[in-house]
């Protein structure tokens, strides 16, 4: 059965496509559970669903695409009914499916979170984007009248030093609708530029290992600590 991450976000400018992209791609790189070899047929079978208008990771992969690189599906619904049934409808088919919600209270996140079994959500060090948590929070509490959802929020974006980091995901502690992931990603631009090329950090030149590291972290412990309990 596939496990559906959803990445979400009521604001937008904190990396929910970059997230979703890296997050598709390095999961796609990885074989699936019980299956051994380094062939196409042992890797995960990986669906990112873009579900903003904007469409920049049906963007991102079409440019793999474009460059001859071994692609993952794709497909973009921006109507959250559509979203909903397309996903129930064809999930069984893959292990993982990534959706990725645009920056705004809309049906198509409301229809993610609906089908999800994971809410990611980027957040940034700054005061204005931890306030906009109430948001995300109250769409989860909506949600969960319902159905279920685990949610993790993660610090993206982060500083290289100061002290806004930690204030920022010690503010993340007063909303316990969401659980606070320790790896963090920090502003890098070799993982923007990746993303931008339909490329996961590791694919990408020249090659910033701690860059890679820090993504690399965040997909173990979602995969190894969150997925397999939920």
């Amino acid at each position: 059965m596939a496990k559906i991450i959803a990445v979400v976000h009521t604001k937008g400018g904190v990396g929910k496509s970059t997230t979703a992209v890296q997050l598709a791609l390095g999961l796609a790189k990885e074989n699936r559970a019980g299956v051994e070899g380094d062939g196409p047929e042992a890797k995960n079978r990986v669906w990112l669903v873009d579900g903003d208008r904007q469409k920049t990771s049906l963007g991102a992969i079409t440019a793999r695409q474009e460059a001859g690189l071994p692609a993952i599906a794709a497909s973009a619904y921006d109507q959250g009914a559509t979203l909903r049934v397309q996903v129930q409808q064809q999930a069984a088919a893959y292990d993982f499916v990534v959706l990725d919600c645009g920056g705004r209270d809309n049906s198509a996140l409301r229809a993610a979170l609906t089908v999800a079994d994971l809410a990611l959500v980027p957040f940034l060090p700054r005061s204005f984007d931890v306030w906009a948590f109430q948001d995300i929070a109250e769409l989860l509490d909506e949600t969960r009248a319902v159905r279920d959802i685990r949610a993790v929020a993660f610090l993206n974006l982060a500083d290289a030093r100061g002290s806004d980091n930690d204030d920022a995901a010690a503010a993340v502690k007063g909303y316990p609708q969401l659980e606070l992931a320790p790896a963090r990603v920090s502003r890098r631009k070799a993982i923007a530029s990746a993303s931008g090329a339909g490329l996961h950090i590791s694919e990408y030149r020249p090659r910033d290992p701690d860059a890679a590291e820090e993504v690399a972290q965040l997909q173990r412990y979602l995969v190894d600590t969150v997925m397999r309990s939920t």
